[in-house]
């Protein structure tokens, strides 16, 4: 701790990555660790869906308020936090296995400019946007960007192309209509080819860390679809020998876009399977697939999990379910990787969360 100055600072450590930085008396550790460029796992940053939780094998913090469901009392007992909400009151140590030094890249703000628009369902748009210079952003497949709105405020979107498809394709994002969505409204209405936004990135740690020894699980609803996409993409590239197993749900059959995508890279890569799955396939859908919940067909399908990873992405009831369950079933927690996408239509009224 620096005692020297107005606003005292305390050292973080995150190990085993080694990866240190400060924070300033009243700051969050994940806001810290983000101006520092230590990505650090999250989803919401308001205490809501838990990806963020990492031990604290050592130091003190306070925790603002959060959701029971993202750090149960019993978890903060036994020293788990929540980074979004933790505020250091002397230097802490972490244990977060998803930091990862070698695979640090440097956060940039930068002007995007979109090149085109693709509507691909009813509230899906994928939209493509041209790099000032492709050497300027760099990132890991899996990883997303914020989108800089007036008033501070930002939405998060990942890549869904993975890093070397920059130069011919552009960056992809796939947005979802979010009805009432202060940006959704904007993109799904009036955004037109060569309109010119802000973003900063890269951010998250769904991505692949190290040599691809395991058989891998690659979880997906909605547009969660987007870095399962860019990991795809990246694993084609790296020369992937072991199976990987791609589980997407969806409640109707539209809500599996660029379902012909998918099908189309089974005969160019034989290491990889597809498994469609449907939670409330209706009659007229003629449907002849797996029906239910996403994960409970990995479980139905893999009774022992202890030699995998799994990757998933979407949303917070598909993540939280899954990283339970599949744990359950001897899915190594440091195995588990996580995306869960939370719209501002998706977070709890602050009442409701906070409740006195």
């Amino acid at each position: 701790m620096d005692r020297t100055t107005a606003n005292p600072t305390f050292q973080v450590t995150v190990l085993p990555s080694g990866r240190t930085f400060t924070v300033i008396a009243g700051e969050t550790i994940l806001n810290a660790g983000i101006r520092q460029g230590v990505n650090l796992p999250y989803g919401c940053k308001d205490g809501v869906c838990g990806s963020c939780k990492c031990g604290r094998l050592a130091g003190d913090i306070h925790h603002d308020p959060h959701h029971d469901n993202a750090l149960s009392a019993a978890e903060a007992a036994g020293g788990m936090v929540l980074t979004c909400r933790a505020q250091p009151t002397s230097d802490v140590v972490l244990e977060s296995r998803q930091v990862s030094a070698v695979d640090a890249l440097p956060v940039k703000k930068f002007p995007v400019r979109v090149t085109s628009l693709e509507k691909l369902s009813s509230d899906v748009i994928v939209v493509k946007l041209q790099l000032p210079a492709h050497d300027l952003f760099r990132y890991h497949a899996g990883q997303y960007i914020e989108v800089m709105l007036p008033n501070n405020v930002r939405r998060s979107y990942s890549m869904a192309n993975a890093p070397h498809t920059l130069s011919t394709h552009g960056l992809e994002l796939h947005i979802r209509h979010t009805q009432g969505g202060r940006f959704t409204d904007h993109v799904f209405g009036a955004m037109q080819e060569r309109e010119v936004l802000r973003v900063e990135g890269p951010f998250g740690s769904c991505c692949l860390h190290a040599i691809h020894d395991r058989p891998i699980v690659l979880l997906a609803t909605g547009t969660g679809f987007a870095p399962i996409k860019a990991l795809i993409e990246q694993l084609a590239l790296d020369g992937m020998k072991h199976p990987v197993t791609l589980y997407r749900g969806g409640r109707r059959p539209a809500d599996l876009y660029m379902e012909d995508w998918v099908r189309s890279r089974l005969d160019d890569l034989p290491w990889l399977n597809y498994v469609p799955v449907l939670s409330n396939a209706q009659s007229e859908d003629n449907w002849p697939g797996r029906t239910g919940k996403v994960h409970h067909a990995v479980l139905s399908d893999i009774k022992d999990l202890s030699a995998y990873q799994v990757f998933a992405c979407g949303s917070p009831e598909m993540v939280e379910s899954a990283s339970v369950d599949l744990m359950r079933a001897g899915l190594p927690p440091h195995e588990f990787y996580a995306d869960p996408f939370i719209s501002e239509a998706d977070k709890p009224q602050k009442p409701q969360l906070f409740p006195a």
